[in-house]
């Protein structure tokens, strides 16, 4: 009788050891076989949506990079990458200015005439439209304005007809005064309070060129406040150091970006009598004499006009792209500008065609080095009025600008200079825009 209570005792928790095994291995063998359905699902399903047929209007990610003719391109998530470092490199300047001389007939390139329309051509530009400060140039203007021949062009500063007011970068008579006698300029910009005021590093600036050129940077009224306050005060003179400070009053656009491409491209407006210039962002302060700059980036080049390329891209389509990613600007205008631009002839950069005419088609559009001839004065009109008819970045009409010219004057030759990006860094230092809502550094006494 024990032996059976023992014997059923035994059973009844064999049965349970049997009851709760069976139980976790059930469990097991379901989850193990959830897994191996997701797996499946996740490398058949996913390999039969991209290597069957693709419903219309779908891409794969690849295709779209390569075939992307101005469309919005998704943002994929990826690791951060680490940011590249870029170095300047060695210049072989001349050892001082002592014994610079311009070359004889230097200027003597290209040869027309070139007038600048003040006013609206046409009375119905102005019935149907307000002034503008560039101008409402129609599309066969636009084309006719690209022939190196004597013609009067838009080229900014187009005022509309008498009772219309001013449409821009209004100046003192005082100020227009003394840019009218400066021959060699180096000019900058700071509009909407977007920087603090890099002074060239004196001591590397030879005594000739500190009484010989004139340092100009063009500010607006609230730009010159808030430099008043961190002790960049102008002297009776309107300098600060080696800066003169012009105040514009009036901006011609509310985009102060492409209020900037006013001086920077028009330096042959601002200073009529001017033979040389060169322009830097406000980001760069420089530290390199200019008359060594000029000799050694046109002097001894014979170059009319000289750019640096930019640092990373060098094909237009890069550029678009990039510019959309980071929400430089509206992707509609990008898209509308970029479509426009194929349409006229413009095609990818090919590292490896023996007969590009510029070694990058994207420039590094900081420091721009001119002198001041028909044809630089020509191109400097006609990438200003592309900033003004589409977008204010003005990486993405450079070439396009180039090319066109080029094509539509095969024999009269526009000697341009893109020298290295690292070049461009040993003649300045570069500093990052001042933050929209950093606090001013302490006032210097």
């Amino acid at each position: 009788m024990g032996l059976y209570k023992n014997n059923t005792e035994l059973s009844r928790r064999g049965g349970r050891k049997l009851s709760r095994f069976s139980n976790n291995g059930l469990l097991f063998w379901v989850f193990s076989l959830a897994v191996l359905c997701f797996i499946s699902f996740a490398v058949f399903g996913l390999g039969m949506h991209f290597h069957g047929k693709l419903e219309r209007g779908m891409l794969p990610w690849r295709e779209l990079q390569e075939d992307y003719i101005g469309h919005d391109v998704p943002d994929r998530p990826t690791k951060k990458p680490r940011r590249q470092r870029f170095f300047p490199c060695e210049v072989a300047f001349r050892d001082s200015i002592d014994f610079l001389i311009e070359p004889k007939d230097f200027l003597n390139f290209t040869q027309f005439s070139l007038g600048y329309m003040g006013t609206e051509k046409e009375a119905s530009h102005i019935d149907a439209h307000e002034p503008k400060f560039g101008g409402h140039q129609t599309l066969e203007e636009r084309e006719q304005s690209f022939f190196a021949v004597n013609q009067t062009i838009r080229c900014g500063f187009v005022r509309g007809a008498e009772g219309f007011p001013s449409t821009g970068f209004d100046l003192k008579e005082e100020d227009k005064r003394y840019m009218s006698t400066c021959r060699v300029v180096v000019s900058s910009c700071i509009f909407g309070n977007s920087d603090f005021l890099r002074r060239p590093t004196s001591k590397l600036i030879s005594e000739y060129s500190k009484k010989n050129v004139c340092f100009v940077m063009f500010v607006d009224e609230e730009t010159l406040s808030t430099l008043s306050t961190e002790g960049s005060t102008p002297d009776d003179g309107g300098f600060v150091g080696l800066w003169k400070l012009v105040v514009v009053k009036n901006l011609p656009y509310t985009d102060m970006r492409k209020t900037g491409k006013v001086p920077k491209f028009l330096t042959h407006r601002l200073f009529p009598s001017s033979r040389y210039s060169i322009w830097l962002d406000s980001k760069l302060r420089l530290t390199t004499d200019p008359l060594l700059i000029i000799d050694h980036f046109l002097w001894q080049t014979g170059s009319e006009y000289a750019i640096s390329n930019h640092y990373t891209r060098h094909c237009v389509w890069e550029e678009v792209l990039q510019n959309k990613r980071l929400n430089k600007y509206n992707h509609t205008a990008i898209d509308e500008q970029f479509s426009f631009y194929q349409s006229d002839g413009l095609t990818k950069f090919d590292p490896s065609d023996p007969n590009l005419p510029l070694p990058s088609y994207v420039p590094e559009g900081s420091f721009i080095v001119r002198a001041h001839t028909p044809m630089s004065n020509l191109f400097s009109c006609l990438w200003f009025n592309e900033v003004d008819r589409f977008t204010s970045r003005d990486q993405l009409s450079f070439t396009y600008t180039f090319l066109k010219l080029k094509r539509m004057n095969p024999d009269k030759p526009f000697h341009l200079n893109m020298f290295k990006d690292c070049e461009r860094r040993s003649l300045v230092k570069l500093f990052h825009h001042r933050e929209p809502s950093s606090p001013p550094p302490p006032r210097i006494s």
